[in-house]
């Protein structure tokens, strides 16, 4: 996720069990989910190397993000749970409280909690796996790409706008938030959304 480990690097896994101290099963379970998020490819007598993060493929994963969340949303909102809102301004607390420790992996991960909370009352479970493959690697693509510092607080507090068009139940307002929040993750330039709002 932090772009520490190069593309194409070797991971054995009787490396991995020494290094973490731990069995080569749980390595070998660990590489498996790796597999299946996309960020290792296992190619059987080759053994298993970290995979690559290029552009045109996050291109791609944004939009297909883009497509199932801004669709997803008119579902959850015709129908949200009791705790829908409750829940994701919990979700918003604890990435704040990551945000001030400074630990990046842990607001992505709950960055990604926060949007697979919204669409799991969409009611679309078939889907849920693709979103979370493409939040992965939204996030490691840009993580790993940031040249500088980022500014932890203010990827925190963008999720706010969506919060409160839910909270409103204002169908426009909340695929108006989430369009401008996945358009505006990293800039690709203006062919990647053609619709992107400004």
């Amino acid at each position: 996720m932090l772009g520490e480990l190069s593309p194409g690097q070797p991971l054995v896994e009787l490396e991995l069990a020494t290094r973490f101290g731990c069995s080569q099963g749980t390595v070998r379970e660990a590489l498996l989910q790796l597999q299946d998020e996309g960020l290792v490819l296992r190619q059987g007598y080759r053994g298993t190397q970290v995979s690559d993060c290029t552009v045109d493929e996050a291109v791609e994963l944004f939009r297909i993000r883009q497509s199932i969340e801004c669709r997803g949303i008119v579902h959850v909102l015709s129908h949200p749970s009791r705790t829908l809102v409750a829940d994701l301004k919990a979700l918003l607390h604890d990435m704040t409280a990551a945000a001030e420790r400074g630990d990046e992996l842990e607001l992505a991960s709950i960055d990604r909690e926060f949007h697979g909370r919204i669409f799991a009352d969409a009611g679309l479970p078939a889907l849920d796996p693709i979103l979370r493959r493409c939040l992965i690697h939204n996030h490691r693509f840009k993580i790993s790409r940031s040249m500088e510092s980022r500014d932890l607080m203010q990827t925190a507090q963008r999720h706010l706008p969506i919060v409160a068009a839910i909270e409103a139940r204002d169908l426009g307002a909340a695929s108006t938030a989430l369009f401008h929040h996945i358009a505006t993750i990293v800039d690709f330039g203006p062919n990647v959304f053609p619709d992107q709002l400004q």
